[in-house]
């Protein structure tokens, strides 16, 4: 029996979209059940039990076992059809990389820091960094390789698979990363920016307990990522998020990194904080210098870290109140910070009406800087069970 022939005579056939709506879900940790798929789709039973009927019958999705329920019987578990493939994810920064092994459900089998040097150029680094990937993915069989996805340190334009004018990555602009990758690893492949993948990445680790959710990264530069009924937000043309360069008081005209000035980045980014350290006297060259001299508690360093994280806290407020999330996850090498957390927290509080505030969740990300690793690795298996979606109907 065909599938086609028994969606008809179950019904009818799934829309596309809600068929990867729910191996998103699944592959994601964030349903497990008939019951979790139509509560968050907002579905009747009978629509998701088609859908997932389906799933089941071409291989994609795979029932492994039971869970007990709160009430009626035991609910199936849903898995994707293998629980043995996996992704290959690399997040890239200026002179490392993050890589690991991604599996369904967001789990992270193994990650380790390799050396990347971004101002290499695209095809000089990555083919590098495609060496050590490789290897990785022999380790585990090849075979079972489903994609690759990277997270990239600058704008990305999602569809061409391509960065768009970044200011800290020299000869990237226009270059086919995404194409690159599945020339050299012959699979599905998906980059987006750090911001988006660290937001996906965390609301697959929390498994969508908050459904409406801004993740901000703070490194070198600044950037966010929105999550809107549980699913990434990115804006007209993919830029929602970019709060690195809103214009705030506290900058005065200091020029920032692209041709403006007076934005977030030139005084709450760590490039800003190096900046303003050394311009103190201070002996920093990075952004963990910074955090060493305020984990040790140097006053000029905790005074830095604390006015930084108001002047976040203080464009935050405005996403904040506008958007009203249940949470803000704060992520990056200054969120290890305690005083840098503390006046984010401190400047929402006082910045946003009580109502916004009553039980909005501020805290660090739970996958600290495994979070867009894991974004990375997720946007790769989404990328592949859609082509696998496409090619079984």
């Amino acid at each position: 029996m065909t599938a086609k022939s028994s969606a008809q005579r179950s019904g009818g056939t799934a829309p596309p979209a809600l068929s990867t709506r729910v191996l998103e879900l699944i592959a994601s940790g964030q349903a497990t059940s008939r019951t979790e798929l139509a509560e968050i789709l907002g579905a009747a039973p009978s629509t998701i039990s088609l859908t997932v009927g389906q799933l089941l019958e071409r291989g994609i999705v795979a029932e492994q076992g039971t869970r007990s329920s709160t009430g009626g019987r035991p609910r199936k578990v849903l898995r994707l059809g293998s629980d043995d493939e996996f992704a290959l994810g690399a997040d890239l920064g200026g002179r490392h990389a993050r890589i690991g092994v991604v599996l369904p459900g967001g789990i992270l089998a193994g990650a380790s820091n390799v050396p990347f040097a971004i101002a290499d150029g695209p095809e000089q680094a990555l083919t590098k960094l495609a060496v050590t990937l490789r290897a990785l993915a022999e380790q585990r069989g090849t075979q079972l390789l489903r994609g690759v996805g990277f997270s990239l340190p600058g704008p990305v334009d999602v569809g061409a698979g391509t960065v768009t004018l970044p200011s800290r990555m020299p000869g990237w602009n226009g270059f086919p990363v995404a194409a690159w990758l599945e020339d050299h690893f012959q699979v599905p492949a998906a980059v987006d920016n750090d911001a988006n993948c660290m937001a996906v990445g965390e609301h697959a680790a929390r498994h969508g307990e908050q459904r409406q959710s801004i993740t901000v990264k703070i490194g070198s530069a600044i950037g966010a990522g929105v999550i809107v009924d549980g699913r990434l937000y990115r804006g007209a043309t993919g830029a929602a998020g970019d709060i690195t360069h809103v214009r705030i008081e506290e900058a005065g005209d200091r020029f920032c990194s692209c041709g403006n000035t007076g934005c977030l980045e030139t005084v709450a980014s760590g490039a800003a904080l190096v900046r303003i350290l050394r311009e103190r006297g201070a002996d920093v060259s990075s952004p963990g210098d910074v955090v060493r001299l305020a984990t040790e508690a140097d006053p000029e360093a905790t005074r830095a870290v604390r006015q930084a994280g108001k002047a976040l806290g203080t464009v935050l407020s405005a996403n904040v109140n506008f958007f009203n999330p249940d949470a803000v996850y704060l992520g990056g090498i200054l969120s290890t910070l305690e005083p840098f957390v503390a006046a984010v927290r401190g400047q929402l509080y006082d910045g946003c009406h009580p109502l916004v505030t009553k039980h909005l969740v501020i805290e660090r990300t739970m996958l600290g800087r495994d979070a867009g690793l894991v974004g990375a690795g997720q946007f790769a298996l989404q990328r592949a069970l859609r082509r696998t979606l496409s090619a079984s109907a």
